[in-house]
């Protein structure tokens, strides 16, 4: 495991290393379905202000997690999407769960009491990850986009809160 990780909120001084983290998950070709790195407008207005984190090493930016609303409608408050990625001089040093377990804690301060997160198939140590982490797996969307013209098919987790009451 990685020693002195420190994790700390996510602050606009970062966008630069988060970029640069999500660029290299984007060229592994099974971390989104994104193609390209969105504009600091685009990711600001798309992830949750009070759940963003980056994980810290040596003064650099590791890995990042954030959470973005699954829906603005009313009856999905408290539901939000896991976004976590970690640089890959740093997988599989232990910096994701430390990073997905203080995106957890932060929120159920929040009053998240659903994560989900959708993965690809061939994502098997992010699935491991979130399985690690309490989520549970709760389906497959099979051939739910394209990416490069190729089908991809999405593993379906969820955790719920043990912590906040949920109506």
């Amino acid at each position: 495991m990685i020693e002195s990780i420190t994790i700390r909120p996510f602050i606009k001084e970062d966008w630069t290393s988060v970029s640069k983290i999500y660029a290299e998950g984007i060229a592994t070709g099974i971390a989104t379905f994104e193609t390209e790195v969105p504009t600091w407008k685009q990711w600001h207005k798309k992830f949750i202000e009070t759940c963003r984190l980056v994980a810290i090493h040596k003064n650099e930016v590791v890995g990042f997690a954030m959470l973005s609303l699954v829906s603005k409608r009313e009856v999905y408050k408290g539901v939000a999407e896991v976004s976590i990625y970690i640089t890959s001089q740093q997988q599989g040093k232990g910096v994701g769960k430390v990073l997905l377990e203080a995106l957890i804690n932060a929120s159920e301060t929040h009053e998240f009491w659903t994560l989900q997160a959708g993965i690809f198939t061939e994502n098997e140590a992010s699935i491991a990850l979130h399985q690690a982490c309490g989520f549970r797996r709760i389906g497959k969307r099979e051939k739910i986009g394209q990416l490069y013209g190729q089908w991809k098919d999405n593993i379906l987790l969820e955790r719920r809160s043990k912590k906040i009451n949920y109506k």
